[in-house]
């Protein structure tokens, strides 16, 4: 849900997804002088509560000493930023935001021009499509203090109910449709969480006919110990009771789909998609979307997909082709609001290609995550003269040991340019900076991703044609050309895209910050942790200057024209 208003030199657009409303603010040049930043309160209709909703930051003149963690009023301490978002928000909740300028002097506090938003936050499940994100990460301040980082599995249900945040319950509750005269037919990769293995084994006590594909290809380290899934999977399903109804891929090089599709009868009706692992890290830890379409003729796709990989097929020319035929990229005529794309596919990186387009095409904005580093398709994209603010949430700066300095060195070339900004996945790893907490960095010993695991695009997410890219594949030519893989393209469906917004910035903030933290840890300057001080709200105009320098390097001045609108100069 997206609302714009402007009262008095103060503009405001709010995008409400389903956990986060987030708001991009712009001031007129008038209003600028003195002004020390936004108070946001925020009345909850369901609870009949307002409240005056709390930061971090404080003025050393009027909070000089605050405890580690401890969080303030925007009143008294406003947020110098011309970005920002309610992150503890509930879906479908009707809500009432009133933001104000606040100005002077730390101690005595004026408002000025304010706006009020009435916003309903979106629903996880919706007519055609749902999505449900998890948490993102451990390495949370909020972790931190709810659970002391203490791992989920030392701490029980609380710490792994609070982290999956409906992910797995709506996992759970998918399967759970399924009865006598139903079907599932699923394509998993990592295949071990108890609670989704005994959904199916429910599932099939009440009737369903249920089919399983899973990676079973052994492949072993030097010393002969068990790489990949296989093992662990094998286990799971014998401990589940369920291995009649699974059948192993070992034929494939990367078995990475993470689909079920509900049928009833010999009618497909639902796809569950996305990129979560069942296992205690992909649901729990790193971050991860669960994507449902409601649609006959997508189910449809991916039965047809599932029927091809039923046989264990090799990766050859008749299965590629297979894939390319079904699902070609673009599809001509491209007509459909949701169209699927299954690989392995041709050498030619067709569908990668057609990504990298779509990319390119960006006319206001381009936000990306990258689990695997940024294939070169996509520097390229990052690097091109455009005005469109192009965002990048990372894992990591590049994509194997081997590419490692050219990808940083391209990844810099295109972090130069000021409508680029680029965030990798971090934690806080210590207790002394800015008063945060230090931060648990994943859940488990022997993960390859600790942070940021979803695979998406967002091609001009406000405007009247917004364009999501999410599935299982990470945009890399392996993903394209040898493993096993499924995505959506979603075009003009304004709701899904304010959830994915919504879900991009809570992350991509998050990590910016630990990312700068990094920096500074890394820094020769800036000495020891423990001799630092705190960073406090700026008492002059100094702070709002990179928001307004056209040539600002920082992607402030993008960030804001593109946030709130039209440019204020």
């Amino acid at each position: 849900m997206r609302r714009r208003v402007q009262h008095e030199g103060l503009t405001v657009n709010v995008v409400a997804g389903t956990h986060v409303v987030f708001f991009g603010m712009d001031l007129d040049l008038k209003q600028r002088s003195k002004f020390r930043g936004f108070a946001f309160r925020r009345t909850d209709h369901a609870e009949n509560e307002t409240v005056w909703l709390a930061a971090l930051k404080t003025f050393e003149k009027t909070e000089p000493h605050p405890s580690p963690s401890e969080r303030f009023s925007t009143r008294l301490h406003p947020i110098q930023s011309f970005q920002w978002a309610d992150y503890s928000a509930k879906p479908g909740r009707a809500y009432t935001y009133d933001i104000v300028t606040r100005y002077g002097d730390p101690a005595a506090l004026k408002s000025g021009s304010s706006v009020t938003v009435e916003i309903t936050s979106e629903l996880e499940t919706g007519p055609t499509h749902s999505a449900f994100f998890n948490r993102g990460s451990v390495a949370t301040q909020e972790y931190a203090r709810r659970f002391e980082n203490r791992k989920p599995s030392e701490e029980g249900p609380a710490a792994y109910d609070w982290l999956s945040r409906g992910l797995l319950e709506a996992l759970v509750a998918f399967i759970g449709r399924a009865g006598s005269g139903w079907k599932i037919h699923g394509a998993v990769y990592e295949f071990q969480w108890p609670a989704v293995l005994e959904a199916l084994r429910k599932a099939r006590q009440r009737g369903a006919k249920v089919s399983i594909l899973y990676d079973n290809r052994e492949t072993r380290d030097k010393t002969g110990k068990a790489t990949g899934p296989w093992e662990r999977n094998r286990e799971a399903i014998a401990k589940a009771r369920i291995k009649s109804v699974c059948k192993g891929r070992a034929n494939g090089r990367l078995m990475h789909n993470k689909f079920f599709i509900l049928s009833q009868g010999k009618k497909p009706a639902a796809v569950w998609t996305g990129s979560t692992n069942l296992t205690e890290n992909g649901i729990f830890g790193h971050s991860n979307v669960g994507h449902i379409v409601e649609d006959e003729t997508v189910a449809q796709s991916f039965l047809e997909y599932w029927e091809r990989l039923r046989d264990d097929p090799e990766i050859d020319a008749n299965y590629r082709g297979a894939n390319v035929s079904a699902t070609a990229t673009p599809p001509v005529p491209w007509d459909s609001v949701t169209t699927s794309v299954f690989s392995p596919r041709n050498r030619d990186l067709d569908c990668l290609t057609w990504y990298a387009q779509i990319a390119g095409a960006a006319n206001s904005a381009l936000l990306m995550t990258f689990a695997f580093g940024m294939h070169p398709s996509f520097n390229a994209v990052y690097q091109q003269n455009s005005h469109a603010l192009k965002m990048a949430l990372m894992e990591k700066e590049y994509r194997s040991p081997q590419t490692r300095q050219a990808d940083s060195k391209e990844l810099a070339k295109a972090r130069r340019r000021p409508e680029v900004v680029v965030a990798v996945g971090n934690r806080i790893v210590t207790n002394s900076f800015d008063r945060w907490l230090a931060e648990l960095s994943r859940l488990r010993e022997g993960v390859h991703v600790y942070w940021v695991h979803t695979k998406y695009m967002l091609v001009d997410p406000f405007g009247d044609q917004p364009i999501v890219v999410s599935g299982s594949a990470n945009f890399s030519e392996a993903s394209c050309h040898t493993n096993d893989e499924n995505m959506l393209v979603i075009r003009g469906d304004k709701r899904i895209a304010d959830i994915y917004f919504g879900e991009y910035m809570r992350l991509y903030t998050h990590y910016a910050f630990r990312e700068a933290v990094k920096w500074a840890l890394q820094s020769k300057q800036v000495g020891k942790p423990e001799k630092w001080k705190p960073n406090y709200l700026i008492d002059n105009d100094s702070w709002m200057k990179q928001y307004f320098d056209p040539q600002d390097k920082s992607g402030r001045f993008a960030r804001r024209a593109y946030f709130a609108g039209p440019l204020s100069l």
